[in-house]
């Protein structure tokens, strides 16, 4: 993974360069502001791990440009919009203003409608050609599902409706399955999905697999917010108390939620159990995800 992450990262960089409107395309000021969104940071796990599913399950990652573009546009969308004054409200993402920090609301709120829509046009014109209609419309399917009210948009919703309220663990779960893990699911198998008949058992412990490390993901964000620095960060340290969020450690302490977070990445290592070595790079995201810093 050491040398896989650095090219995954730089692939995927090169390919969102290219397929956003360059700055001075008119309107430049909404292009501008999607490229300031996009690129130069990020760590770029969920087109990651589009690029290590299309490896695990035998595919050149050379190909999957545009399912990894497509989820993390989405991606860059859901922050754009999560900053905004009437969300989180927030001013530094990333290490730098957020978008209507460094612009203004409106804009900002456009960069994130114009960055969904990319994401769709990613799917629709950069994926592989050896991939079928029907593998297509079910990857667009995904990644709609995922994006909408029953995934990460919900999810949105559901931690609006929580905030200053006490959940319960299932129902803490559910809320990050949905605004979290659901995006990170869809970027799994639509990795996948670019196989042609590929075993619909892996495809249910590939599901597994990226369910578990979703939940992990948010587990270990909970943590950083707690136990990290603003500087390491990018992001403000300690937003969630600020805001009265729900989160793992709120719920049941640092030392159960690193437990818990643990438990779920050994949960995701047994479902790649039937994997071969191809799927090493998914094994060790596995373990990043829950011994991040950043």
């Amino acid at each position: 993974m050491e040398q896989r992450l650095p090219t995954y990262q730089a692939q995927v960089e090169e390919a969102l360069d290219r397929l956003l409107p360059k700055a001075a395309t008119l309107p430049m000021r909404l292009h501008e502001a999607m490229r300031y969104a996009v690129l130069g940071t990020g760590k770029r796990l969920r087109p990651v791990l589009v690029y290590a599913t299309g490896e695990a399950v035998g595919l050149d990652p050379q190909h999957l440009n545009g399912p990894a573009c497509a989820v993390e546009l989405i991606h860059a969308y859901s922050l754009v919009h999560d900053d905004l004054p009437c969300m989180d409200d927030d001013d530094l993402r990333r290490g730098r203003p957020t978008c209507h920090k460094a612009y203004d609301e409106a804009t900002a709120v456009l960069t994130g409608d114009a960055l969904q829509s990319l994401a769709f046009r990613a799917l629709a014109e950069e994926t592989p050609g050896h991939v079928s209609a029907e593998a297509r419309l079910k990857m667009v399917a995904s990644l709609s599902v995922a994006a909408g009210s029953r995934g990460m948009v919900g999810g949105q919703a559901l931690d609006l409706e929580a905030t200053g309220r006490e959940l319960d663990l299932a129902q803490l779960e559910d809320l990050h399955v949905h605004k979290t893990g659901a995006l990170i699911r869809a970027s799994v198998m639509l990795g996948a999905l670019c196989h042609p008949d590929y075993d619909h058992d892996r495809l249910e412990r590939l599901d597994r697999y990226a369910k578990s490390i979703g939940l992990a993901f948010q587990i270990r964000d909970d943590i950083l917010d707690v136990e990290g620095n603003t500087e390491a960060l990018g992001k403000a340290s300690g937003s969630d108390a600020r805001l009265s969020k729900a989160t793992y450690p709120g719920l049941l302490g640092l030392a159960e939620a690193r437990r818990h977070g643990e438990e779920l990445v050994e949960r995701a290592l047994e479902s790649l159990e039937p994997f071969d070595s191809q799927a090493n790079c998914l094994r060790e995201m596995a373990t990043f995800i829950i011994e991040r810093r950043s």
